[in-house]
């Protein structure tokens, strides 16, 4: 499955002041994320794929990092959040500030789940579940393809 690549993010996200406020939002037409986006990214993030579990970039990932959204590079998730679910998928207990993720019922595949976008792009990242560790209780099941990861 092909991520984006860090050095895209200054490419493909309009300038911001600073990396951590959902505000002000990106917005681009479907072509021009097409012609920003790598093919597997835009599938995923702007149309709403799904990756192959196990077969994805960061769900064995255990470095030390901040993962990011894939098309406008707005912080999303810390590795200090993510656990190993078993799922096949990089899974997160907490975004790094409520704020920074909206929630959309997905009533795709005959079932309802909650499904989690980039709330600076609109991005579709993945669902949340509530089946995750304390202290929340909840399953971030995010798609690699979504995120871009920066080591620290």
């Amino acid at each position: 499955m092909e991520t984006a690549n860090p050095n895209q993010l200054s490419e493909v996200a309009a300038p911001q002041a600073d990396n951590t406020s959902p505000t002000p939002k990106v917005v681009k037409t479907k072509e021009e994320w097409r012609g920003l986006l790598p093919a597997g990214v835009y599938r995923v993030a702007r149309e709403s794929g799904t990756e192959p579990a196990f077969r994805n970039a960061y769900n064995g990932i255990h470095d030390k990092g901040v993962f990011q959204c894939a098309c406008c590079g707005l912080e999303l998730f810390t590795s200090e959040a993510k656990f190993d679910s078993g799922t096949g998928w990089p899974s997160f207990f907490a975004p790094i500030a409520p704020e920074r993720v909206l929630d959309h019922q997905d009533t795709s595949y005959g079932m309802i789940r909650d499904e989690v976008a980039c709330a600076r792009c609109d991005a579709h990242l993945g669902h949340v579940f509530d089946d995750g560790p304390q202290p929340t209780g909840l399953r971030y099941c995010m798609n690699s393809a979504s995120l871009v990861f920066s080591q620290k």
